[in-house]
């Protein structure tokens, strides 16, 4: 099975409408730091709940996810989102600094290179540009706590789910760094990490 084929299969048992994790709170996060009338992406968009929130705020977003079944889905229920289909593992079919504000919520700790992935973000950005992005938050004393119970370390990193990175404050923030994306304001509340970065200029 590849990776794109995968991907689809884990849609497919997902039912259809689910709300993303922490929705609402990731959700005015979000709204919080997008002025109306700002171009704003929504990367790994899903159904596009998100991208509806961001359209209704008077935002202009675009989804792309590379999975075909959660975007036909998105489509059904509203069809004035604009909802497209991405290559996995392909650059965007976007054009450079095309974007004020890049949103990824819980999608970083699924790439298999991000990297590229980031390098991609910083291209649709102008200079100044911002990315923001949430992604589980692994602190020391989690870590700690699953060391100490061998059946919730395995589960936690259960070698058959789809989370294939995890992210610290530091980690993030030296990710941030290497791909010129600064300043980097990183909170977390403890389970979640919530950054704003901005594109650096050259």
């Amino acid at each position: 099975m590849s990776h794109a084929e995968l991907l689809e299969a884990i849609w497919e048992s997902v039912p259809p409408g689910a709300e993303p994790e922490r929705f609402a709170l990731r959700r005015d996060w979000l709204l919080e730091r997008v002025r109306p009338g700002q171009r704003v992406l929504d990367l790994g968009c899903g159904e596009g709940l998100f991208t509806a929130a961001l359209q209704a705020h008077g935002a202009h977003a675009v989804g792309i996810d590379v999975v075909q079944e959660p975007l036909r889905r998105g489509r059904a229920r509203d069809a004035g989102l604009d909802l497209r289909l991405a290559v996995l593992d392909a650059p965007l079919a976007l054009d450079d600094g095309s974007f004020d504000v890049v949103w990824a919520g819980e999608l970083v700790e699924h790439l298999v290179d991000v990297v590229g992935w980031l390098s991609e973000v910083r291209r649709v950005l102008p200079s100044g540009g911002r990315l923001l992005l949430t992604t589980p938050d692994h602190p020391s004393r989690l870590v700690r706590a699953l060391a100490d119970d061998p059946e919730a370390f395995d589960a936690h990193f259960d070698p058959r789910a789809d989370h294939l990175r995890f992210f610290t404050q530091r980690t993030l923030a030296t990710l941030m760094d290497d791909l010129n994306f600064t300043p980097a304001t990183i909170a977390s509340d403890g389970e979640t990490l919530f950054l704003e970065a901005v594109r650096a200029r050259f």
